[in-house]
């Protein structure tokens, strides 16, 4: 049960949606208590057990506000057993995520120091990769939840590595989000209070979690600080604004260069017909079988006769 003081959602509470990566990252990297806890208890839930974040590593920029967050791409973070966590929220994710997954488990845990006469690769501690899938889903089942490990399926044995990847896709919530919520496992709990934090209709649900689970109620208490501070929210409105200028901008450059692309290749094709039309009225052929060859209308191919 939460002992964590709550703080419910009200009906004219306008919460940002932390599904949004900047969002997200202002909740869950802060330097207070809340944010931390919320972080140790959100990790926790998706490992299975419990673990403490002690450090947000700094390998990228340091953050010192939400604009600056946005430049990270993910949370990178050391448990107090050593262990080592990236989570991070994707809400728009590319076709080659699962892949991408893969790659930053690998970089994470290869990323330790067991160099020295006094290590050995049993001191690798365990990495984690947790994404949270926002809008897609990548996974053809019905299950919201998955743990990826090294496996063999043919013989169906574990290599019982210490690299993990962990997802959840949001996409999948629409029978969760109505049982009651103390029937909802941990991880059901923070699936959707990810993805209906924001619906109205929902809010009655919202709350029950939010009373439920110290996590996140800790979580949810940050982000109402943020969307109540109006310096904050301007600057998260304005990041989101301008990742949409640069997402639709890119869009339309490429609907531009594919535009011209097809004109380019008919022109080509056209001048092709035109050349192959010339060459047969050049050999005799008549014009009538030169339009079912290459489908010119017959006063073009007359005309051509011309030039």
């Amino acid at each position: 049960m939460n002992q964590y003081p709550i703080s419910y959602v009200q009906p004219d509470d306008d919460p940002l949606d932390i599904r949004m990566d900047n969002v997200f990252k202002a909740v869950f990297t802060k330097d207070t208590p809340e944010s931390m806890g919320a972080l140790s208890r959100l990790v926790s839930a998706l490992i299975g057990r419990n673990v403490t974040i002690v450090s947000i590593l700094a390998n990228e920029p340091p953050v010192g506000n939400v604009r600056d967050r946005q430049i990270r791409f993910d949370i990178n973070c050391r448990a107090k057993n050593g262990e080592l966590v990236n989570v991070e929220m994707s809400f728009n994710p590319k076709p080659f995520e699962p892949v991408r997954m893969e790659f930053h488990a690998a970089k994470l845990f290869i990323g330790q120091d067991i160099k020295g006469s006094d290590k050995d690769y049993n001191d690798l501690k365990q990495a984690f990769q947790i994404t949270i899938l926002a809008k897609e889903r990548f996974f053809q089942d019905e299950h919201f939840f998955h743990t990826f490990t090294y496996y063999d399926p043919i013989n169906h044995i574990s290599l019982n590595g210490r690299t993990k990847i962990i997802t959840l896709e949001l996409s999948k919530l629409a029978a969760i989000v109505e049982k009651p919520a103390h029937d909802m496992s941990v991880s059901e709990l923070w699936a959707v209070f990810f993805a209906y934090l924001t619906d109205r209709n929902k809010r009655g649900k919202i709350n029950e979690i939010v009373a439920l689970e110290e996590g996140i109620a800790m979580a949810s208490s940050v982000l109402m600080t943020v969307s109540r501070d109006e310096e904050e929210r301007a600057r998260v409105m304005r990041d989101e604004k301008i990742e949409l200028d640069y997402q639709s901008y890119m869009v339309y450059e490429k609907r531009e260069a594919k535009r011209e692309g097809k004109l380019e290749g008919k022109l080509e094709r056209d001048k092709e017909l035109l050349d192959n039309a010339r060459n047969a009225l050049a050999k005799g052929y008549p014009i009538e079988t030169i339009h079912d060859i290459t489908g010119l209308d017959t006063e073009t191919i007359r005309n051509l006769s011309t030039t």
